[in-house]
């Protein structure tokens, strides 16, 4: 058990939750605890509650995340059922942080509203939101109007787009805030089209990534500061993969982790790896890609709690 009190709630508290199960690299300790809030109001009177020297950090589904192999000390708040809901009034589309990008695109699609660059992006809206995730040239900033946030005090507060200072996957939130939802403007487009230009977008996708491989997404960012925009005119020189590839790390492999083959700025489980097997073969690509082009490349993945003993 935890040596901090845990306030009452409605929702699960699961002390030492291992959390590999959770994360699509699948590795990592456990959780000191696990939290997940029946509802807004459960989340709050919780972080108001939780004495305030305990960490808290609020976990999407694991999609662009490492979780070390000696697990994560404090609170874990992971959002369920509570937190998913989806709703379009007009061209204003509003997601719980738990709902899954994908979905949402879906979803807005079938109503004859344009968020379809949500499609490809693994992950859900709280994740989407807190790194500015993009892609094909469109960002979760081109179309965001304003989010609700859970603040540590227990406050329910709305921010506006603008006030997070959106940038290439990165943000600016309040320390310790956990997102509950976010409302996106999305313009007007025809259902089918629309549906038919998201499954152009998964086909592209399958062809150029290890969709079927045990990974996290793209592992760092591009050091041009952009995703790709998937026009004939992109460019490649200032690309993760490309400056890979000039190192020589693409299919480079430390224990049960591997650059992948196929696109390499992705970090691949290929059976067996620890978290610092992975940590560590980025680390190694890191090194490398600095030795031969003097380009510093940075994590995309998000890294948190501690080593192994």
């Amino acid at each position: 058990m935890p040596d901090f009190t845990l306030p009452d709630v409605r929702g699960r508290l699961t002390p030492e939750r291992p959390l590999d199960g959770l994360t699509w690299l699948r590795v990592g300790g456990p959780a000191e605890v696990l939290f997940q809030p029946a509802d807004v109001d459960d989340l709050a009177a919780f972080l108001k509650n939780l004495p305030k020297d305990v960490p808290v950090f609020p976990m999407g589904v694991g999609s662009n995340l490492i979780v070390r192999d000696g697990g994560i000390r404090g609170v874990v708040i992971r959002l369920g059922r509570g937190f998913n809901g989806i709703s379009i009034d007009g061209d204003r589309v509003t997601a719980g942080a738990a709902a899954l990008d994908a979905q949402v695109a879906i979803r807005a699609a079938k109503e004859g509203r344009d968020l379809t660059f949500l499609r490809t992006i693994p992950g859900s809206i709280g994740g989407a939101v807190r790194m500015n995730a993009g892609c094909y040239g469109t960002y979760v900033a081109d179309h965001l109007l304003e989010v609700r946030a859970v603040t540590r005090a227990g406050e329910v507060i709305a921010l506006t787009a603008d006030a997070l200072n959106l940038r290439y996957r990165q943000s600016n939130l309040p320390q310790g805030a956990v997102l509950i939802d976010a409302t996106f403007q999305a313009p007007a487009g025809d259902p089918n089209a629309l549906v038919q230009r998201m499954t152009n977008q998964l086909a592209k996708r399958d062809e150029t990534q290890p969709t079927k491989d045990r990974t996290a997404g793209s592992t760092f960012r591009n050091p041009a500061g952009f995703s790709s925009t998937g026009q004939v005119d992109d460019t490649h020189e200032l690309k993760a993969w490309k400056v890979i590839d000039d190192a020589g790390m693409r299919g480079a492999m430390i224990g049960g982790a591997q650059m992948s083959p196929k696109h390499s700025n992705f970090l691949v489980n290929t059976g067996g790896a620890t978290a610092a097997d992975l940590e560590g073969l980025g680390e190694e690509v890191r090194k490398k890609v600095l030795q031969h082009s003097g380009i510093e490349l940075h994590w995309e993945l998000i890294r948190i709690g501690d080593a192994a003993d």
